[in-house]
């Protein structure tokens, strides 16, 4: 029994060790700001990896993004190619509620994504529906991003479900100067 309390206390402090992390505020000062209305209005390309929770490669892709923005109100087509020459298309509707927050909808997002901005940072935490071999799962996102320049931004990305950790995705953009 003594055992058995120690294995569920030792998942439990792993679980929730997975949901800490620093708050966006520690970037505050770090230059260059990050304005998601300049960064994402335009054309950019971007290049990624999926990786599984062991670590492994199982996904390449490069993504071809146009982003337009009127007033606090944004759109993000994204349209993604694999390394296996499959394709898929994500559209963001992205909303700035205030200088700092942002809520964003695309239809493969389960409610709303919500995001917060801090000096070159932005947390952008969502829900998923990820197809897997036919069926969908509903994959907890947690991105990272970090602007570089003004054309290169960095996102980390840690995928979880039922707190656990899943895997995560690394994508490097780029935005065109022409």
């Amino acid at each position: 029994m003594a055992i058995r309390r120690l294995v569920l206390a030792a998942v439990a402090a792993g679980c929730l060790a997975g949901c800490a992390g620093p708050s966006v505020d520690v970037y505050q000062a770090e230059k260059p700001a990050l304005d998601l209305a300049k960064y994402f209005d335009g054309k950019l390309d971007a290049w990624g990896i999926v990786q599984n929770r062991s670590g492994k490669v199982t996904k390449r892709f490069h993504v071809e993004m146009t982003g337009t923005w009127q007033g606090d109100r944004g759109t993000l087509e994204e349209d993604f190619t694999y390394s296996d020459g499959s394709r898929s298309r994500r559209v963001w509707n992205i909303t700035r509620l205030d200088a700092n927050h942002y809520r964003g909808t695309a239809a493969d997002v389960v409610g709303e994504a919500i995001g917060e901005a801090r000096g070159n940072a932005l947390r952008w935490r969502y829900v998923l529906a990820v197809e897997v071999e036919g069926k969908t799962y509903n994959v907890n996102f947690d991105d990272w991003m970090y602007l570089m320049d003004d054309q290169v931004m960095l996102n980390k990305s840690a995928m979880s479900k039922f707190g656990l950790h899943v895997g995560e995705v690394t994508v490097s953009f780029r935005k065109r100067t022409s």
